[in-house]
Parts: structure tokens; sequence; C-alpha cells
């Protein structure tokens, strides 16, 4: 096909990332929701919030593993037009989140003390795991939406993530004003009205996609005889989800431990935290959408073997990416406390302690604001080209090597507290960013290069 003119594929981009970033953005509003209305309620339920959702979103990111696969796997079979393997991987898909699941919910629930385990104050260890004993259970529908969301992306129905996800959005703030705050004769549930709520939420949106999915593709029959196993294809998601998994595992549970590093602190300390880390992570929802833009973008170039889209896409991409990191770093750096002030009671006793805090870790935030958006993207179009293991390396030591032990020494042996914490957490991605940008351009694209033009394509995905 002709090359796209680079502002051919800005177009492209935006046509095809705006929804995915309005659909992050969404869901990223579902979580803050949660913060903002529970830290009303008090900051020892917040504090409690925090810890009980790093071990969710854990859970969630790297059962979604599976499901990313699909978004590639579709992509390219969509591109060549085979319904049959967009079918397949799309099951399959459903079955190894959902295997993944079973696998890891029902022991981390029925563990006794878990917070209290990992040394948290224990107010907040008892309050986390009444919250996490009813929340976890909705990782089920979580990891379906995930699945329906790579899916239709795949497909290019990006439209319906988006609206699905700001219904879901409002739904998440009704449920939570009735349940936590006990409104319309409801009981006074506090944290445990959030779990709920979160669940009930969860099951909308899984309602919405699957309705949508079954309207405007029927050609593809993704819950006809979906009992049926399917060996090949789920043997395809698994060796291709398993390292995304495990990637996106390496990074948020990079960030997980940061709040648990955090709770050692103090409560501000960790009330602090789980302020700046909303923040940082609604930017980083905007660079996950041109992220998974860049997937499908990546995908269907890939599967017609055509080089120069792909390595102009990857470059708008990372471009568009880059302009909202250096915008976020400006604002993090101008108006830190107005952006704190939004999660919390003006008349909390602890405001001032908790304030002072947050500004210095949003501070902290900016500085790993571009490596962000560099490793977020390469990743993007790594998965798109299907490969995944060798980032699955990269990630590993960036993050666990690399940054963990970094984060500890600033944060306890230099006595920087939540600071070096945070620092340690930018030296990680800032790592991942140098080596995954090096895998794309110096060994990933001069491969596909060479192969140009043969039937054969590189095989990345080991």
């Amino acid at each position: 096909m002709p090359q796209m003119s680079y502002p051919a594929h800005v177009r492209a981009t935006l046509v095809l990332g705006l929804p995915l970033i309005g659909g992050q953005l969404g869901q990223f509003l579902i979580h803050v929701t949660d913060v903002v209305m529970v830290g009303w309620y008090g900051v020892p339920d917040l504090a409690a919030l925090v810890v009980a959702n790093s071990i969710i979103m854990v859970l969630i990111l790297f059962g979604s593993g599976f499901a990313w696969a699909v978004m590639p796997l579709a992509a390219a079979a969509a591109e060549a037009g085979d319904d049959l393997v967009v079918r397949r991987v799309t099951r399959m898909g459903l079955w190894a989140s959902l295997g993944f699941a079973v696998l890891t919910v029902p022991p981390l629930v029925f563990t006794p003390d878990l917070y209290g385990l990992m040394g948290q104050p224990p107010r907040v260890a008892l309050l986390a795991g009444q919250y996490f004993a009813i929340a976890a259970w909705g990782v089920f529908p979580a990891l379906i939406i995930m699945v329906l969301r790579s899916y239709l992306s795949a497909l290019e129905r990006t439209q319906v993530v988006l609206w699905v996800t700001l219904a879901s959005a409002v739904a998440n703030a009704g449920f939570n004003w009735v349940l936590i705050f006990g409104n319309l004769g409801a009981p006074e549930l506090g944290v445990r009205g959030a779990a709920i709520a979160s669940i009930l939420t969860n099951l909308v949106a899984m309602a919405g996609l699957a309705v949508y999915a079954r309207w405007r593709e029927p050609q593809h029959e993704i819950f006809v005889r979906l009992w049926r196993p399917d060996w090949s294809a789920l043997r395809r998601v698994l060796r291709m989800g398993f390292p995304i998994g495990v990637t996106t595992l390496a990074e948020v549970g990079l960030f997980s431990a940061a709040s648990i590093m955090m709770g050692w602190v103090g409560t501000e300390a960790l009330a602090a935290h789980g302020i700046a880390l909303q923040l940082a992570t609604a930017v980083f929802m905007v660079h996950l959408g041109l992220s998974q833009a860049a997937t499908v973008r990546a995908g269907r170039a890939y599967g017609r073997g055509d080089v120069g889209h792909l390595r102009r896409a990857a470059l708008v991409a990372a471009a568009l990416s880059l302009v909202v990191a250096l915008v976020t770093v400006a604002v993090f750096l101008a108006v830190p406390r107005p952006l704190i002030g939004l999660f919390l009671d003006p008349a909390e006793p602890q405001l001032p302690a908790i304030m002072a805090i947050g500004v210095t870790l949003l501070a902290a935030a900016a500085l790993f604001q571009v490596a962000d958006s560099v490793q977020v993207m390469a990743l993007g179009v790594l998965r798109g080209v299907q490969d995944t293991r060798v980032p699955m390396i990269y990630a590993a030591i960036s993050y666990w090597l690399l940054g963990a032990p970094v984060a500890y020494l600033l944060g306890f042996t230099a006595g920087w507290g939540g600071v070096g914490i945070w620092v340690g957490l930018a030296f990680g991605l800032a790592c991942a960013a140098v080596l995954m940008l090096r895998r794309f351009w110096w060994y990933i694209v001069p491969g596909l290069e060479r192969a140009e033009g043969s039937p054969a394509r590189p095989a990345f995905v080991m």
C-alpha cells in the first residue's frame, strides 16, 4: 500500500487512540472516584483502599497479559481477513484470563491477616482485609472486560470501549454514594461499600461489551461453544500473554511494593503516596491509550509485512506521547497543591501533613514522566510485532534488579523517605525505556527490513 504521510499517521493514530485514551481515563475515573469518596469517608479507610487495591491491580494487570495478547494476534488476523483466527484467539484469551483468576484469587482471599503480614498498621490492615475480601472477586469480570476490550480494539471498534467505560464510571459513582455513605436507605458500609460498588460496576461494563460484541460482530461467534477447548490457539495466547503479564507485573508490582514501603513510613505518607499515584496514573492512562493504538497499528502493519508503515506509526505514537509527558511535567511542578487538594476533605485534621508530603512526591513523579512515556510506547509497538519474551526480561531487570533496590536504599538507608522511594521508581522506568527502545530500533526493525517481501516473518515470540 502507498506510504502514508506523517500528518496522515497522526490522524490515524488519534482516530484510533483518542477513544482508547478516553476509555483508559474512564477506567481510571472509576478508581479515582473510589479514592476520592473513600478519602472523604476517612484517612485510615483511604490508606486501606490504596494498599488493598495495590494487590488487586497486580492480579488484574498480570491476568490481563492474556487479554492483551488477543489484541495483536486478532489485529494481524483481521488484517489478513481470517475471522476464524480472530474467534479462536479471543475465546482462548477468555479461557486463559479466567483460569488465572481461578488460580490466584481464592488463595489470597482466604489468607488470614494478609495485610498485617505485610507490616501495615493494625487499623489499616483490618480495613484493607475487609475491602479485599469482597473486591477481589471482581477480578473475574474485570478480566473478561479486558479480553473484550482487546478484541474490539483489534477490530478498531474503539468508540464502544469509550462509551461503555464512561457509563460504568457514572454507575460506580452512584453505587459508591449509596453504599459507602448509606444513602437512599442503604446501610453505611464504608470501605466495604466501595468494594461492592466495584464489583457491580465491573458487571455493568462486562454486560455492555458482551452485548455489543455479539450484536456488531456476529460472524466471530466468540461466545458460541465457549466451553470447548482450542489447544493450539490457547498455546499461542499463553505463549504470548504470559510474558506480557510478567512484564506488567514487574512494573505494577514495583509500584505496589512502593505502596507497601510507604506504609512503613506512615499512614500520612501512604495517603499522600496514594494521591500522587492516582495523578501519575491518570497521565499514564493517556500514554497507555496511545500505546494500545500503536499496538493495533503495528499489528496490522506486521500482518501485511509493511515495515515503512510500522516505522512511521511508531515514531508518530512516540512523539504524541512525549508531548503529553512534557505538559505533565509542567503541570505537576506548577500546581501541585490544587491537584492534591482534590482528593481530601478541607476539614481533614491530617491535611497539612499529607499536603506537604504529596507536593514533594509530585515533584518526584515529574522526574519519570518522559521515561514512562518512552517505555510504554516501545512496549506497545513491540507487542504489535508479537515480541514479548525479551521485553519481559528487560522489565524484570529494570524494575526489580535496579528500580526496587534503589527505591529501598534511597527511601530508608539514605533516609530520603517517600521521595527516595519515588526516585527509585523513576530510575527503574528510565532503565526500561532505554532497553525497550534499543530492542525495537536496533533489532526488531532491522530484522523486519531483512524479511520484507518474504512470506516468512521473524519469530520474535518464544
